[in-house]
């Protein structure tokens, strides 16, 4: 997770000293991108992230014990633990960096068409989107589940630029959180299952 981290701080330095003219105007012709069809379906994808973020492990996880299934009960825990984990990192990032967002940096060429209360990087909409996607396409690796999956995350990050809240680089970097997150916590969430559900417990049944 460090190394994660890490990575995310220095891209971050390196677009922000060398590349800041080019994150300014790629956020300016996707937030110029102003038809009501495109409007509406960013609002719409931004505010799906949090549904399906949350949403998609727990009915895993009610699905699970409804069944007695402990092969899903793992998958709804480990998908969860990996939205989790992206959450506390780029909450944690955003107190950090505390980098203003484009349409208070630049008030004349972006326009703000959502409300956000925190900083700009990284983006938490799409470390968790990213998340999701990476833990879904890792856990079922079909084609139906992949490619949905992350077409759904990139389109959440294009919707949060064309909203006018965030730097490409901060999507980039949620990206990356998000999809590490998922990949360190296939090894982390085997020590987690085990915490939470030895392997002994009569009442699951294993597939």
């Amino acid at each position: 997770m460090k190394h994660i981290l890490l990575f995310v701080i220095t891209t971050f330095l390196i677009l922000n000293c060398n590349a800041q003219n080019w994150d300014i105007n790629t956020l300016k012709r996707i937030n110029g991108i102003d038809n009501s069809f495109v409007t509406g379906c960013s609002k719409a994808l931004s505010k799906s992230e949090p549904y399906l973020a949350v949403g998609v492990p727990m009915v895993l996880g009610s699905y699970a014990l409804m069944k007695n299934n402990r092969g899903l009960l793992d998958d709804a825990i480990y998908i969860g633990t990996s939205v989790a984990e992206a959450v506390v990192l780029t909450s944690g990032m955003k107190y950090a960096v505390d980098r203003e967002r484009p349409f208070d940096r630049y008030p004349d060429l972006i326009e703000k068409r959502a409300f956000v209360s925190s900083a700009s990087f990284p983006s938490g909409h799409t470390a968790t989107a990213f998340s999701l996607a990476t833990s879904l396409s890792l856990r079922y690796s079909k084609w139906y589940v992949i490619a949905p999956s992350y077409i759904w995350a990139c389109s959440v990050g294009f919707a949060r630029m064309n909203e006018g809240v965030h730097y490409p680089s901060d999507i980039f970097a949620g990206a990356v959180i998000g999809s590490g997150c998922a990949v360190v916590n296939v090894y982390v969430n085997k020590w987690l299952n085990k915490l939470l559900i030895p392997k002994t417990d009569p009442n699951i049944v294993n597939y």
